[in-house]
């Protein structure tokens, strides 16, 4: 970054114009030397593009600097901030790979061996964070394919949710009487290995179709119970801001629905594209919350804070999604401090999954007692704010059931025992006079 912009004031942190209203038409197989045409998000409609706004230049976290100066020397400040840019120049070859990282045995015979396995790219901010030469790091764990997806473990599916049966219309799962969710596109900036929809994304079949959405708002037209849509995908802050907007008044267009959700990992992967523009149209559509996909507190850094910042002063309730994955973030240290460091960015902690059974996740899954023992480290040692719940998406569609260390030990008379975060019991008089 050059002198002038390291002192730029931060109102002048705004936008780029849109110079594509889509992610890129295509995206290579990570596990082939060539280019395939999978995950490629076509066309809704023909939206009227955008007055050009003023260039931005954002503050770089020191990792992401020292990235770009040795693998993406000839971008510009503005480009890199550019939400656009960070998705043409995603990480998505074999070569790129091995320029950028040491890889392991394990990598390198996953990255050799041709698969259908689910597509991968990373987002240059993003891999800014993965470490060069630590395999074992908790961030490259997540986004770098091994030969252990490959593997395919007792109980795992791969619509392990049993997301297809309670579909009434493609791309809508209609789970809870008084809701809906809606995969708006199959389309992610960056890829987690241990993806629960990785049978649908970057596969194409779930384009944000006019079509297609149009179907499903139908749909939610005539489901009166429905108050409530959960908009993710694939991620829908991929798309651009005239089709995210269509899809927002769309739904606000439908009397019944009282509250829009959105699911994303933006923040995390690509913060480039939470813009003042996006940000202010988004809050035209409220009540609109989103739940924030975070997986170790490495992914809090400046530009991420400022996206989530940003998110909340337009008015949005943010809550963290966190899964449980084995040697990412299964100790209650780290939880910890993904707890503090979302917290801190105005993110309130909601839930930790623990990981659905898709195929090839069994060396992410941890016990389920180790989600009980990290909800137990949490409660009473950090304020409750910092403490999510702790559910299993049920196989099979049963839904999100929550698991809770016990806390009432025991009952003597009218007054049952409790345990505090302490191990030290207590009496509470459990009786109502009449």
């Amino acid at each position: 970054m050059n002198a002038a912009s390291q002192h730029l004031p931060e109102e002048s942190f705004v936008c780029l114009g849109d110079q594509e209203d889509e992610p890129p038409s295509t995206i290579g197989k990570f596990f082939s030397n060539k280019t395939a045409a999978t995950d490629f998000t076509p066309s809704l409609f023909d939206a009227p593009p955008l007055a050009p706004a003023r260039p931005r230049v954002m503050r770089m976290n020191p990792k992401a600097r020292a990235f770009r100066k040795v693998f993406f020397p000839a971008a510009t400040d503005q480009e890199w901030s550019d939400w656009q840019w960070q998705l043409r120049n995603r990480i998505r070859t074999r070569e790129q790979l091995r320029h950028m990282l040491t890889l392991s045995p394990d990598e390198e015979q996953a990255l050799a061996q041709h698969s259908e396995l689910l597509p991968a790219s990373i987002t240059p901010h993003y891999m800014g964070l993965v470490s060069s030469h630590d395999p074992e790091q908790p961030i490259r764990r997540s986004v770098i394919p091994t030969v252990y997806e490959m593997v395919k473990c007792p109980g795992e599916a791969e619509d392990p949710l049993g997301e297809e049966h309670q579909s009434p219309v493609h791309g809508l799962v209609h789970r809870y009487p008084d809701r809906v969710l809606l995969l708006a596109t199959d389309f992610c900036s960056t890829y987690c290995r241990y993806c629960t929809r990785s049978r649908l994304v970057g596969q194409g079949d779930l384009s944000p179709s006019r079509e297609r959405l149009e179907a499903a708002f139908a749909y939610i037209r005539q489901a009166t119970q429905v108050r409530d849509v959960l908009i993710s995908g694939g991620d829908p802050l991929t798309l651009s801001d005239e089709k995210l907007e269509w899809i927002l008044s769309s739904l606000r267009a439908i009397p019944h629905i009282e509250i829009i959700r959105m699911g994303t990992k933006v923040p995390a992967v690509l913060p480039q594209r939470i813009t003042p523009q996006l940000a202010r149209m988004l809050r035209k559509y409220h009540p609109l919350w989103m739940s924030l996909h975070f997986t170790h507190p490495d992914e809090c850094c400046y530009e991420t804070e400022r996206a989530c910042n940003m998110l909340a002063d337009a008015g949005i309730p943010l809550g963290s999604q966190t899964v449980l994955l084995k040697g990412i973030n299964d100790n209650a240290t780290t939880m910890k401090s993904l707890m503090h460091g979302l917290v801190k960015m105005r993110v309130r902690p909601y839930y930790i999954y623990q990981c659905d059974p898709i195929n090839g996740s069994g060396h992410f899954r941890t016990p389920v007692a180790k989600g009980v023992e990290i909800i137990r480290a949490l409660r009473g040692h950090t304020t409750g704010y910092a403490v999510p719940t702790y559910v299993i998406d049920a196989p099979g569609g049963g839904g999100k059931i929550p698991v809770m260390p016990d806390f009432v030990t025991g009952r003597e008379g009218n007054d049952i025992t409790l345990q505090n975060y302490e191990g030290k019991s207590y009496q509470y008089p459990d009786y109502i006079t009449e």
